[in-house]
């Protein structure tokens, strides 16, 4: 009988549990721990799908941070959180890495509720300095000694909360340690022995004390010898390194660049930071997004994000979609749009696939903005726009646009601008979980005076309502859709735009009323099958606009059932409270003949899923809307439904 002799690809990463056992290694080891660390990233996200370049891109990185650092005392925030995965396999995650956005699985992002190592839980950009600052005062008003490390890449450096902090943190002098993950603006020249040597020699002991008895010594020269002596030294080191005066002048000692995937360089640099006992500090970190995979490496997103794929070929196993996707539509249907309108711009917020802008900077270039992860300046730049005659659409995740939020009112609402919000990702949106759903938007934009507010009950509407929001110019608008796939209706050649603040009657009943605003428009017509199985006679209805609301129909829904119900993919607070309002208003529930429900979101945060299963947990399917319908009309003992006039 043949022994079995059992087979690791990753025999030195399997002895490692948390970072204490990281840390027990040899120098020598963690080379290998990183090549595998690598390997084990790949085999899990081709299971799982998920986030993934950036993941790839900071293996190195992440080994040393957690071999230096005495994790987690040491706080450790990754901005975004996306480039994570390599940190959760090291910080007793690895077995549950393959349940990676899945209902019950790991979060893809850093979530305090998973583990003592991620201190601070995020999923939108430019968050890690700030929070990173208020641990570092926390620290040294407690009396504290431990460390604070954030990781933000390049890309959230476009964002200006994250030189708000920065100019914080500089005016305070905390020791914090900010470490740029640089992997794509390519602000560094190519790193190599010299800048590893400078960035040692800079961040060494006896070159900061030697920088030290400078300073004490200026403190005895004329006041201008010294800042001039001050300002030599400080330049000269920017000149040799050919980056980092921005951050010298926001108050951080610049290390760097250094190349991010030679531990040989990483690690020094990082001890001697650790070992520093001011700050604050940035250290400045060269990587490549996808490196170690050459699939990866070779495609112009670096693999940015995935779904399942075949390790071998690099291959995604995406499924043939049945219909075409909400954000391809938009995009389509606004390059249509702008074909005949010349003053159509497109202006989005480091999202142009993710929203459909990109399809419109193909064919119009020269009018279409990315600007960056600055939602704030998105929605003033868009009003700018506006103000020139010009028909700005600002093409922002619902969760994103939350960011801009002041600017909405005092910049776009205030002053009555013509900017036309189209709001990606409304409702649940599945495996990026609550941090991402379109929860808030129908409540936070419908307080707002002088906002016309829509939502596409499918995708043949969504060309319809682009084209009502090209021709409103005399209020903000805003247009809300899901992620994902369209019905597989027929589509229109072109879009016609529709009469503002108007419904309509999709299908006639007697009894029940379901008025749904947004996609839930298919669940309802499900909902009115089974209730007619059960000889309810039920009417749909699609509300198309919250703002302003058809009153005309709301009404006659009411006079005409027994019962109506408000469905939308959102919080309390939006198109059910206004629905609501307008019966009151009007006396419509006055004399307790109707019996009216709203169908919202739950006051609740909704862990990832996928969107069937949470539409199923917040009772917003088909099944939920026919049990409210029973529940409101109300049970025998029998398990029958008691029919009022039956």
């Amino acid at each position: 009988m043949n022994a079995v002799t059992s087979f690791s690809k990753t025999p030195l990463l399997d002895t490692i549990r948390t970072p204490d056992d990281l840390r027990r290694l040899k120098v020598e080891q963690l080379r290998q721990v990183a090549d595998e660390l690598r390997q084990e990233t790949i085999d899990a996200v081709s299971v799982t799908g998920g986030h993934f370049g950036a993941g790839l891109g900071v293996v190195e990185l992440t080994t040393a941070i957690h071999y230096v650092f005495n994790t987690p005392q040491d706080r450790l925030i990754w901005d975004v959180g996306h480039q994570a995965y390599p940190h959760k396999i090291l910080t007793g995650r690895r077995d549950r890495i393959r349940t990676l956005r899945t209902g019950g699985g790991l979060s893809g992002f850093t979530k305090r509720s998973e583990s003592d190592y991620d201190p601070f839980g995020a999923a939108h950009s430019s968050t890690s300095i700030s929070a990173g600052l208020g641990m570092a005062v926390a620290r040294d008003l407690a009396g504290g000694k431990n460390n604070v490390i954030a990781v933000i890449g390049d890309g959230a450096m476009s964002a200006g909360m994250a030189y708000e902090a920065m100019n914080n943190a500089g005016a305070m002098n905390s020791r914090l340690i900010v470490i740029l993950n640089d992997n794509d603006m390519s602000i560094a020249p190519p790193v190599g022995a010299m800048s590893a040597y400078l960035s040692r020699l800079y961040s060494g002991k006896t070159y900061r004390t030697l920088r030290d008895a400078a300073k004490q010594l200026g403190k005895h020269l004329p006041k201008m010898i010294a800042d001039r002596a001050e300002r030599v030294e400080e330049y000269s080191r920017g000149f040799m390194t050919n980056s980092g005066t921005l951050f010298e002048e926001l108050g951080f000692y610049y290390v760097g660049p250094i190349d991010g995937h030679n531990l040989d360089h990483l690690l020094p640099v990082l001890k001697n930071v650790r070992d520093m006992e001011d700050g604050p500090i940035l250290v400045h970190v060269v990587t490549q997004k996808g490196k170690g995979y050459g699939p990866a490496e070779a495609a112009a997103d670096k693999y940015h994000a995935v779904v399942k794929f075949d390790v071998a070929t690099g291959t995604q196993s995406k499924a043939k979609p049945n219909a075409p996707a909400y954000q391809n539509v938009f995009g389509q249907s606004l390059v249509k749009e702008a074909g005949r309108d010349d003053r159509i711009v497109a202006i989005t917020a480091a999202m142009p696939s993710g929203t459909g802008v990109d399809i419109f900077n193909k064919a119009f270039p020269d009018r279409t903005f990315d600007v960056g992860i600055a939602e704030q300046h998105a929605v003033t730049f868009a009003a700018g726009l506006a103000t020139e005659g010009y028909k700005p659409f600002c093409a922002i995740y619902s969760t994103f646009l939350q960011r801009g939020y002041d600017q909405i009112v005092h910049d776009v609402a205030i002053q009555n601008l013509p900017v036309r919000f189209a709001i990606d990702r409304a409702g649940l949106v599945g495996a990026d979980g609550a941090t991402h759903a379109g929860s808030f938007d129908n409540a936070y934009l419908g307080c707002l005076p002088n906002m016309v507010i829509m939502a596409a009950s499918d995708e043949a509407e969504l060309v319809h309502m682009v084209a009502t929001q090209v021709a409103i110019n005399d209020h903000p608008s805003a247009l809300r859709y899901p992620r994902g796939e369209g019905r597989g209706v027929e589509m229109p050649e072109v879009g016609v735009p529709l009469p503002i603040g108007k419904g309509r009657v999709v299908r006639q009943g007697s009894k029940v009323a379901l008025l749904s605003f947004g996609t839930r428009l298919a669940e309802c017509e499900k909902a009115a099958d089974e209730l007619a199985a059960h000889g309810l006679s039920t009417t749909v209805a699609d509300a198309r606009f919250m703002k302003p609301l058809d009153v005309e129909l709301v009404l006659k829904l009411a006079r005409e059932h027994e019962i109506l119900l408000t469905v939308e993919e959102g919080a309390i607070g939006g198109f059910g409270s206004h629905v609501m309002q307008t019966l009151a208003d009007h006396g419509a529930l006055d004399s307790g003949m109707l019996r009216f429900r709203s169908m919202v979101l739950p006051d609740e945060f909704i862990d990832h899923d996928t969107p069937a299963a949470m539409y199923s947990y917040a009772k917003l399917d088909s099944k939920g809307i026919v049990a409210k319908v029973f529940e409101v009309l109300g049970k025998d003992k029998a398990g029958t439904v008691k029919l009022a006039g039956a």
